[in-house]
């Protein structure tokens, strides 16, 4: 059989190959890490600094960051954001993130994550490759968060993926759940680089690189 055809009968195969192939240059300048990867989720709404804390992380410490809103863009370039397209987004992203994992890199996921049950599935995915899962919930005073969202949306914010304004945020507000159980809490009110040099302090204690003449198996 083609894999053509196997593509056409599972369309989480297919879109997984899309975003691997759109980020085909991305995926492959990071090493994975001989001893393992890990989980990085991040929570919150819209325009509570989960972006911008994601790429400071990774400026920090070589990980893959996957974004839902990247991710959507590449499969839907003119979203809808309709209910069946989340599942879609979110089937594919949740595939990808578990092949990175199991390849030994270290993902962060830059998703709302909202809820529990939102949650439900990344703890799953951690338990079955055998990886640490870091919750970070991110937080910021709404007054904040809506100047920042006005500013995404006049074009003064360098984020071109994210869709979110005000009224997007409000209508998120109500159901959002959260944290619960051992996870880190980010006020992006505040200076962050702190909190992004203790957890790429901490991914390093997690899965350590071997140095040289060790045991890199």
């Amino acid at each position: 059989m083609s894999s053509n055809s196997v593509n056409d009968e599972n369309p989480v195969v297919a879109d997984v190959a899309a975003l691997r192939s759109a980020l085909h240059d991305e995926l492959g300048s990071i090493r994975p890490v001989p001893s393992g990867g890990a989980l990085v989720a991040l929570c919150g709404l819209p325009g509570t600094g989960k972006s911008h804390f994601a790429a400071a992380l990774a400026s920090r410490i070589p990980c893959i960051v996957l974004g839902s809103d990247r991710l959507r863009k590449i499969l839907e370039p003119q979203p809808r954001y309709t209910r069946e397209e989340h599942a879609r987004v979110f089937r594919a992203a949740h595939a990808l993130l578990e092949e990175m994992l199991a390849r030994g890199h270290r993902v962060v996921f830059d998703a709302t994550n909202l809820t529990d049950r939102a949650r439900e599935p990344l703890r799953e995915i951690a338990a079955r490759v055998g990886v640490s899962l870091i919750l970070v919930q991110f937080d910021a005073p709404p007054a904040l968060v809506r100047q920042r969202l006005a500013r995404r949306s006049r074009g003064e914010v360098n984020d071109t993926w994210s869709d979110a304004d005000w009224r997007i945020y409000c209508r998120l507000y109500p159901g959002h759940e959260p944290v619960t159980g051992p996870h880190l809490k980010v006020d992006s009110s505040r200076e962050i680089d702190g909190l992004a040099d203790e957890l790429a302090e901490l991914l390093a204690q997690i899965n350590p690189v071997p140095g040289p003449g060790q045991d890199r198996r």
